[in-house]
């Protein structure tokens, strides 16, 4: 197929990578000289604007990072929106406001392009190795037409209902994620501070209830001390404060996510943005005059 790929990152390039070892022709559009550089060397056919890949596709994805950046590139002067030929499918992997995406969706249709929004979970790690978990929404036909390209990226695929309900999924796996991730910080600590060998607790609260794929995963990297971004924390700030806006906005107390969302400003205070979210265990060892 013809398909564009907005978004060469960290993990759209891996993205990217899988979709051209499947024969498809890439288009892509980047607005920073690093992406550029990516979309060089992986060998993309690079145009200025995104109404241009738009043109040259069948399938556009992006992976960008904020909902703003999404709107600008799908309904923006020169975005997707004003492609000529109806019939395109827009496929959104970024994480953002379902509010957002329901919007982007509903003007694109007007024009006769449909779109999913299809927010990804697993990391850099899970986008290589093309086993990324996706929460996709949006209409089933159209799901099922772009489902063959989505299992080049990923080994579990959930249609989630209609628009914007991929994004809420995905801000419920933010949440979950992040509590059990403050709870693994908080744990590995406590050991630590109470004389126990911090590695061999997480190992044998992996046997019982209190195990989770973070004390697995992510506690692994802080018993080792290694800190170097899986996931950056920046990202994970950004869309704890994306579901938290919405549950101020619906009413909803989530006492343990605004907690939480209080530990990762005080991350990003720290000047940790950009290393892994692990890095919470560095802020509860700040905040007790330990290292």
């Amino acid at each position: 197929m013809r398909i564009g790929f907005i978004g060469i990152g960290n993990m759209g390039s891996e993205l990217a990578r899988h979709l051209l070892a499947a024969g498809h022709t890439l288009t892509t559009y980047a607005r920073g000289k690093r992406s550029r550089e990516r979309a060089s060397s992986l060998g993309l056919n690079l145009v200025l604007t995104p109404v241009e890949v738009a043109a040259a596709s069948e399938v556009v994805f992006t992976m960008v990072t904020a909902g703003s950046d999404v709107e600008s590139v799908a309904l923006g002067p020169e975005g997707l929106m004003h492609a000529a030929s109806p019939g395109l499918i827009h496929v959104d992997l970024s994480t953002i406001s379902p509010a957002i995406s329901r919007r982007v969706a509903e003007q694109l249709r007007a024009r006769d392009i449909a779109m999913l929004d299809a927010p990804v979970s697993g990391g850099v790690a899970a986008a290589k190795t093309a086993s990324l978990t996706l929460f996709v929404g949006g209409e089933v036909a159209i799901f099922e037409r772009v489902r063959p390209l989505l299992e080049l990226m990923g080994k579990a695929i959930f249609h989630m209902g209609p628009s914007g309900t991929g994004q809420v999924t995905k801000l419920a796996n933010q949440i979950c994620q992040l509590a059990n991730l403050q709870g693994t910080a908080e744990a590995l600590l406590f050991a630590r501070a109470q004389g126990a060998d911090a590695g061999k607790v997480r190992e044998a609260v992996m046997s019982g209830y209190g195990a989770s794929r973070m004390l697995d995963v992510r506690g692994k990297k802080m018993v080792e001390r290694d800190f170097a971004a899986g996931i950056v924390a920046a990202l994970h700030h950004k869309d704890i404060g994306v579901a938290l806006d919405i549950a101020h906005e619906a009413g909803l107390a989530l006492p343990v996510t605004a907690q939480v969302k209080q530990q990762l400003n005080a991350l990003m205070g720290s000047g940790f943005g950009e290393q892994d979210t692990s890095s919470l265990l560095l802020v509860l060892e700040q905040m007790a005059g330990r290292k």
